[in-house]
C-alpha cells in the first residue's frame, strides 16, 4: 500500500492505533507507512510520568499531569485490552486498583511485544498540519527538539491522538494576586507529600479534585476544602475534610465562599478541567467541544467531518479508556484501508454527530452515561475485527465503583472485580488503600 499515515503523540490512544496497524499487518495485509510523532522521549503519554512542570528542556509546554502515588481511579477490569490481560502481562491476576507505575508497565507491555516502537520518532512535536485541496494530501511540519530542525512531509491521512487533559483550564479569582501561598493547577501537581501539615484549599467537584483532595489526606494535610461551583461531590469524606459552596475570592491568607464562610489556608489547588487544545492545526481541521460524549463533528466518535481524511482519537468524555481507544484505533485503521466505506455525503455524517448528540443529551446520570459509552464501544468492535470482549460487565463493574465511592470515597480501592476478559476474579490488595504509602511495581505485586 502506497499510502502514508501520520499519528500525531504516542499516549494510550496513539499506541492503540499503533497496535492496530500491527495487527493488520501480522495477518498479513498490506498496511499503509506509519510515521508517529511524540514530543516526549518517551511513550505513554501521561501515563510517562516526569518531575517537570511548566516547560521542559526544549523550552515546551510539559505534557504530562501526571503525579507520584496516583492510583487508578477506576477499576482496571474496565479499561483492560480485549487482546492483551492483565493476566498475560504479570503471569498472574492482580488486585482491582493498580498505580500508575503498574498500569505504565501493563501498556508498554503490549506494545515492546507487537515491536512498534521504530514507527515512533520521538522528541518531534508537530507545529503545523496543511490540507492541500488540490493533491489530497497532508503537510505536516515537525520541529526535531532533539537536533533542532524543522522539516515537513506529505501523508494521506493524519490521525490526532494528542490527548485532551495536558492543557490546563485556569480560572482566576478576586485576590490570587495577594495570596502568600502557593496557587497551582491540578496539571502542574506532583506529590501530595509537600502539603503535609497545610491547610489545602481544592476548587473543583470532578475527579481530579476528589482524588488530590483525597491524595493530601492520606499523605498528611492538616486540612482539606474542597469547593465546588455548582453542586457538591458528596461523598463521606473524613472529619477533617469538608466540601463547601463555591470561591469568591481570596486575601493573603483566607479564602471566601458564597455562602459567607471562610478558611485560612495555605495552598489552593485548581482541579477546574483541561482544554481541548490544538495549536498546530487550521481552524478548518481544528476538533472544537466540549468535554463530553459526543465530541462534536466526529462521525463515528473518531472522523472529522469536514474532512474525513482526518480523525481524533480519544476526544470524548471518558469512562472507558484503553479498550475504547482500541475500538476506535481499529476503526480508524479499518477506514483508512478500505474495509469500512465512510460515506462521501456530508449531511450523513453531520446526522451521525447530531444522533448521537440527542442520545447522550437524553440520559440522566452516571448510570446513563457509563451504557451509553459502554453501547458507542460496542458499535465500533461490531464493525471490525478486533476482539469482542464483555463490554456489559465492564460497565457493571463501573457502575459498582460508582456506588463504592458513594459509600466510602477513601476505601473504594479496596474492592475487587472479575477480569472481562479471563473471567478470573482479581485478589484483594494486601494493604488497604490508605495505608498503602508505596505506589512502585515490587510493593503492588506482593500478592
Amino acid at each position: 500500500m502506497s499510502k502514508r499515515v501520520a499519528i500525531l503523540g504516542s499516549g494510550p490512544s496513539g499506541l492503540a492505533q499503533l497496535r492496530a496497524f500491527q495487527a493488520a499487518a501480522k495477518n498479513g495485509a498490506d498496511i499503509p507507512e506509519i510515521v508517529c510523532f511524540e514530543k516526549q522521549a518517551n511513550w505513554g503519554g501521561l501515563w510517562n510520568y516526569s518531575w517537570r512542570t511548566g516547560l521542559d528542556e526544549y523550552g515546551e509546554p510539559v505534557h504530562g499531569s501526571m503525579y507520584r502515588y496516583l492510583w487508578s481511579n477506576g477499576p482496571k477490569e474496565a479499561l483492560e485490552f480485549a487482546d492483551y490481560s492483565f493476566e498475560e502481562h504479570f503471569g498472574k491476576q492482580i488486585a482491582s486498583y493498580p498505580p500508575r507505575a503498574v498500569l505504565f508497565d501493563y501498556i508498554q507491555g503490549r506494545v515492546q511485544q507487537a515491536e512498534v516502537r521504530k514507527w515512533i520518532r520521538f522528541n518531534s512535536t508537530v507545529r503545523f498540519v496543511s490540507y492541500d485541496e488540490i493533491s489530497k494530501k497532508f503537510s505536516v511540519t515537525v520541529h526535531d527538539l532533539l537536533n533542532d530542525r524543522m522539516y515537513s512531509e506529505i501523508f494521506d491521512n493524519v490521525i490526532v491522538a494528542t490527548g485532551h487533559f495536558s492543557v490546563p483550564n485556569v480560572p482566576e479569582y478576586p485576590g490570587f494576586d495577594v495570596f502568600n501561598g502557593r496557587i497551582l493547577h491540578a496539571h502542574d501537581f506532583r506529590d501530595a507529600v509537600q502539603f503535609k501539615e497545610q491547610n489545602i484549599l481544592v476548587v473543583g467537584s470532578s475527579y481530579s479534585a476528589e482524588d488530590i483532595a483525597s491524595q493530601c489526606w492520606k499523605y498528611g494535610a492538616k486540612s482539606i476544602a474542597m469547593s465546588y461551583r455548582t453542586s457538591a461531590m458528596g461523598f463521606d469524606w473524613p472529619e477533617n475534610c469538608e466540601e463547601v459552596p463555591g470561591l469568591v475570592r481570596v486575601d493573603e491568607t483566607t479564602a471566601y465562599f458564597k455562602d459567607g464562610s471562610s478558611k485560612r489556608v495555605d495552598a489552593i489547588i485548581l482541579c477546574t478541567g483541561y482544554k481541548h487544545h490544538f495549536p498546530f492545526l487550521p481552524d478548518d481541521l481544528r476538533l472544537k467541544t466540549a468535554n463530553r460524549l459526543a465530541a462534536a463533528d466526529l462521525y463515528k466518535g473518531v472522523t472529522w467531518v469536514h474532512n474525513p481524511k482526518l480523525f481524533y482519537l480519544g476526544m470524548q468524555d471518558q469512562w472507558f479508556t484503553f479498550n475504547m481507544f482500541d475500538a476506535q484505533a481499529w476503526w480508524v485503521r479499518d477506514a483508512i484501508m478500505g474495509s469500512i466505506k465512510v460515506p462521501s455525503d456530508k449531511k450523513v455524517l453531520l446526522k451521525d454527530v447530531a444522533v448521537r448528540v440527542d442520545t447522550e443529551n437524553a440520559g440522566t446520570g452516571a448510570h446513563d452515561a457509563i451504557h451509553y459509552q459502554g453501547d458507542y464501544v460496542k458499535e465500533l468492535i461490531a464493525e471490525t475485527d478486533y476482539p469482542s470482549f464483555d463490554v456489559d460487565g465492564a460497565c457493571e463493574a463501573l457502575y459498582a465503583w460508582k456506588d463504592h465511592k458513594k459509600q466510602d470515597i477513601i476505601s473504594f480501592r479496596n474492592y475487587a472485580f472479575k477480569s472481562v476478559i479471563t473471567k478470573t476474579m482479581a485478589p484483594v490488595h494486601h494493604t488497604k488503600w490508605k495505608d498503602a504509602l508505596e505506589d512502585t511495581i515490587e510493593s503492588y505485586l506482593k500478592n
